[in-house]
């Protein structure tokens, strides 16, 4: 569970996205997080106190001078026991107290009084968000190191289409995830090759390679947790893209090779885990071929550029990590082809252990010889090479 341990406070205001709060407690919950809630009065009047001790489990707080708080200050107390005060749905009129200190009730108060980060996940009216007061007030809470998570683009509850709509829970609850990972990689450019190439014969069919693309989408995941600008060149994949993170499509080598090229020299890291084709069809038909009898079908090939090498050769480089899925020989095949491509760290697999899958077996080859990493999800697996990402860059 992704929020083992942490303790979330929960800020609900009035807005019709306040019913989304309630999913967004579930979700939360169910990463591991404890969570306690709670609303203005007029959030009351769209979900129910009741509603949210329900999920919780916890009693929820709406007034400030409540009892149940020995010393009667709850606004005290609510920031102190929490790693994260989250607002969520946060309407214009909040987030304009927020902005201005402003603290006239239990949840404004306590919002003023913390001791804790304060994220916040606007909701209003497409022309609410847009008005320049509005934006003022936003950007009053960036300065002052407010971390804003949306809102999203689409179509509002009362008719209108644009921003303003709260982020769905599940979006929610992966910026929270985010939040709490550190910042290793914050403000470097990271390029991320990942999935297969389709290097065609002709119009229906081609040459690929086994790969679901997963480990280099959790690694993207990863980079841009760590707070990189991330892009990921990818193959044909039924992978989602990552929040936060710049997708770029391709379908051969050839095209993978020329975009990553393209790109490389702007980029601090380069991380490639796409399982390229080594090759590609010398010519490629116009039109599907046709079965001839029991005749052999020749198709001539031809090499495929190494991207990771050419990219590790450039002139000023980024630093370079390379991928070696092996079915034998791991140590042996994933150093050679370290040396050979001149690069700094290889991430080396067996086949066997995590093609296709959500979990994996990795390890880290470099000049001081093999790390092994314990098997483990992708996601946590993509974690600790960010780490070590992470050391090289500081080493250089």
């Amino acid at each position: 569970m992704e929020l083992s341990g942490k303790r979330i406070a929960l800020g609900v205001t009035g807005g019709i996205a306040a019913y989304k709060a309630a999913d967004l407690v579930r979700q939360l919950i169910k990463q591991g997080a404890s969570v306690q809630v709670a609303m203005t009065e007029s959030a009351t009047r769209f979900v129910t106190p009741i509603t949210f001790q329900a999920l919780s489990g916890n009693s929820v707080f709406v007034d400030q001078w409540d009892q149940r708080i020995s010393n009667n200050m709850a606004h005290i107390q609510f920031s102190r026991e929490a790693d994260a005060l989250l607002i969520a749905p946060a309407s214009a009129n909040f987030i304009a107290k927020v902005a201005h200190g402003i603290a006239d009730d239990l949840l404004s108060t306590l919002t003023l009084a913390r001791t804790c980060p304060l994220l916040v996940a606007p909701a209003m009216n497409m022309q609410m968000w847009e008005n320049p007061a509005t934006q003022r007030n936003v950007a009053t809470l960036r300065g002052d190191g407010i971390t804003l998570l949306g809102p999203a683009r689409g179509e509002q509850a009362c008719g209108d289409h644009g921003y303003g709509r709260m982020l769905e829970p599940g979006e929610i609850v992966e910026d929270m995830i985010a939040f709490f990972q550190p910042k290793r990689l914050k403000g470097k450019k990271v390029l991320i090759t990942a999935g297969p190439t389709f290097e065609a014969i002709d119009p229906v069919r081609g040459i690929t390679n086994l790969s679901s693309g997963k480990m280099g989408f959790a690694i993207a995941k990863a980079a841009r947790e760590a707070g990189a600008c991330v892009t990921l060149l990818c193959g044909p994949v039924s992978q989602l893209t990552p929040r936060g993170v710049k997708r770029i499509d391709v379908t051969s080598a050839l095209e993978m090779h020329a975009t990553a090229l393209g790109l490389a020299p702007s980029q601090d890291v380069f991380i490639g885990v796409a399982a390229v084709a080594d090759y590609r069809p010398k010519t490629v038909a116009k039109n599907k071929v046709k079965k001839d009898g029991n005749a052999p079908l020749p198709i001539e090939l031809v090499q495929n550029p190494d991207i990771l090498a050419e990219v590790a050769a450039l002139p000023t480089p980024p630093l370079c990590v390379g991928f070696s899925a092996e079915s034998e020989k791991l140590a042996e095949h994933a150093q050679k082809k370290r040396l050979a491509k001149k690069i700094p760290l290889i991430v080396g697999n067996l086949v066997q252990d995590g093609f296709g899958g959500d979990t994996n077996t990795m390890i880290f080859f470099d000049d001081h010889g093999e790390t092994p990493l314990p098997p483990g999800r992708k996601i946590d697996l993509a974690r600790l090479l960010v780490e070590r990402i992470a050391q090289l860059l500081g080493q250089r």
